[in-house]
């Protein structure tokens, strides 16, 4: 009897966790939304986008980011046929290739620097490049330290249904992130 409670508590508990990491998701997708929206409005009085030719960097570090989406599937896929070794490579490959992401995005800052693009400067335009890049980034961090927790969780003795919950919130996350980057890189290409 008292388990079952215990149990019913558990899940609740995780409900309201899961609920939080939505409201997190669609928070931040208003956010970059604003940002996007302003950058429009900004070009179109100006006359102007950012006028600059995106780092090749941004274009590879999409492709790692897809890559490290295909992992965390494979992983999640691998925790429900109860292969845990596989989960853990998986895992691991997610959270490598997302420092790599980060590496990629660091690169691409540097190549905008290094041909002018300053964060500050006249043309708001180009600031919107380095804030949307760099919010991003901030989230894949977030990320990161969430996948983290569910490899941790896979190599401890928790409860399943513990190590069940830590692998949907890191999916829900790290795939949403994903999303956004592509939405951001995309949209970033198009109003060059």
């Amino acid at each position: 009897m008292v388990q079952s409670i215990n149990h019913q508590e558990a899940n609740a508990n995780y409900k309201a966790k899961k609920f939080i990491i939505w409201l997190f998701v669609v928070s931040s997708t208003i956010m970059f939304a604003g940002w996007t929206s302003y950058y429009i409005v900004f070009a179109a009085s100006k006359s102007k986008g950012h006028g600059l030719v995106l780092p090749d960097m941004f274009l590879y570090s999409t492709g790692v980011l897809l890559v490290s989406s295909i992992c965390l599937f494979l992983a999640a896929r691998a925790f429900r046929n109860g292969e845990l070794a596989k989960q853990k490579t998986f895992l691991w490959a997610t959270l490598l290739l997302g420092v790599v992401f980060g590496y990629l995005q660091v690169e691409a800052w540097v190549s905008l620097y290094q041909s002018g693009a300053f964060l500050v400067n006249n043309n708001a335009a180009i600031s919107i490049i380095y804030i949307v890049s760099g919010i991003h980034l901030l989230h894949i961090l977030a990320g990161l330290l969430l996948i983290l927790s569910t490899l941790l969780g896979a190599y401890g003795k928790i409860a399943t249904e513990r190590l069940q919950f830590r692998m949907e919130v890191s999916s829900i996350f790290w795939h949403f992130i994903d999303i956004l980057w592509i939405y951001l890189y995309v949209f970033l290409l198009l109003n060059s």
